[in-house]
């Protein structure tokens, strides 16, 4: 019996990506798959209804008839609370996640006996993230771009232009984290003529950003004092900071928000992981900043959603391997099959399969390979 796969609309405020493109339901079709899609999917990403069904997708305007029947559904977010009913016991979620920051969706989400693969933990052997990297690529480059904006007088902010004119100094720029969100928000600010800091605790990514940008760069092993100096010093702050399906840690305090000038802008790219700032709470781009303390704080938890073009299909050029893998082979065996995949299990058959999750929550961690 062939797989059906269902591909649904977004429901996150300003959440225009989708979680398949039509040349992904050609293909999956093309093997046997039955593929349905829900009407206006992909409106927000330019992607027209009539190229899913030209592809081989049956597209329907009831999204409860996909939550009955698909097999895998496929997504870019999390399910809203009001959607979590909907799914069943043996039905496979495979879109973002970060359970970490959320224990409710966690527990449900084993309680329905669903099997949640997180496309934010499915690591490769070298410790790489393939499904995270797309998105978190566009997340730091528009960090630093969002970010400028609220620091004009207009927004709020300072009144302050980053790269500066001859004469004026130059912003500061203080990146917390050199993985993939923290190199792209580099050199955006780098190319705005910022001054710029970043601060990480491998050694190795610190030389290598140094090896690209030499003197345009100061690079910082963190540690709590170097972190203080520099984020009370910055006029933008970047949390950047990822443990791979743990919660991010806390790196600024409160209290460091009493010494940073009013007007700044603190921008929590880790948002989704619970943010790396105690002050951060999510926000959507509906209303995307609050102020503390006299410090802008910019905490959308889907930065990408708004370039969803871009978004969409840098995203689906890496999810779509597994979901050929899962299709063609089963999602068990596509599961016991691939070690990366093994990974991106956060919940199966009831059981709390990420232990990154499970301790954040204080969970019991039953390891994928002993149930499959």
């Amino acid at each position: 019996m062939s797989m059906l796969i269902g591909v649904l609309k977004e429901r996150k405020s300003q959440e225009n990506r989708v979680g398949m493109v039509p040349s992904g339901v050609k293909t999956l079709t093309d093997l046997g798959a039955e593929v349905w899609v829900e009407s206006q999917a992909g409106v927000g990403s330019g992607i027209r209804d009539q190229e899913y069904e030209q592809a081989g997708a049956q597209l329907t305007a009831e999204r409860e008839a996909i939550y009955a029947k698909a097999d895998l559904i496929i997504k870019v977010k999390e399910p809203l609370k009001d959607e979590l009913p909907l799914y069943r016991s043996g039905q496979t979620l495979y879109t973002y996640l970060h359970l970490a920051a959320d224990k409710e969706l966690t527990v449900e989400l084993a309680k329905q006996g669903v099997t949640a693969i997180a496309y934010e933990t499915i690591q490769l052997e070298d410790g790489s993230l393939p499904l995270l990297q797309p998105m978190s690529e566009v997340a730091g480059r528009m960090a630093v771009q969002l970010a400028a904006t609220h620091l004009q007088h207009n927004q709020g902010g300072k009144g302050l232009l980053l790269g500066g004119v001859p004469g004026v100094r130059r912003g500061r720029v203080t990146i917390l984290g050199a993985g993939i969100v923290g190199m792209n928000a580099a050199k955006i600010a780098i190319g705005l003529g910022a001054e710029v800091t970043i601060l990480d605790i491998n050694p190795a990514k610190l030389a290598y950003l140094d090896d690209i940008y030499g003197n345009r760069i100061t690079t910082l092993v963190s540690n709590p004092g170097y972190v203080e100096r520099a984020v009370t010093r910055a006029d933008l702050v970047v949390g950047a900071v990822l443990i791979p399906g743990a919660k991010s840690p806390k790196l600024v305090s409160r209290q460091m928000l009493q010494a940073i000038e009013d007007g700044s802008v603190l921008i929590d790219v880790s948002v989704d992981q619970g943010g790396c700032f105690a002050t951060t709470k999510p926000t959507t781009y509906d209303n995307p900043i609050y102020t503390v303390d006299g410090v802008i704080h910019y905490c959308v938890a889907n930065i990408p959603g708004t370039v969803s073009r871009t978004s969409t299909l840098a995203l689906t050029n890496v999810t779509m391997p597994y979901a050929v893998q899962m299709a063609t082979q089963g999602i068990t065996n596509a599961i016991k099959a691939n070690s990366a995949l093994q990974l991106g299990v956060n919940t199966y058959q009831g059981a709390y399969t990420c232990k990154a999750v499970a301790d954040a929550h204080h969970l019991d961690y039953k390891p994928i390979s002993s149930l499959i």
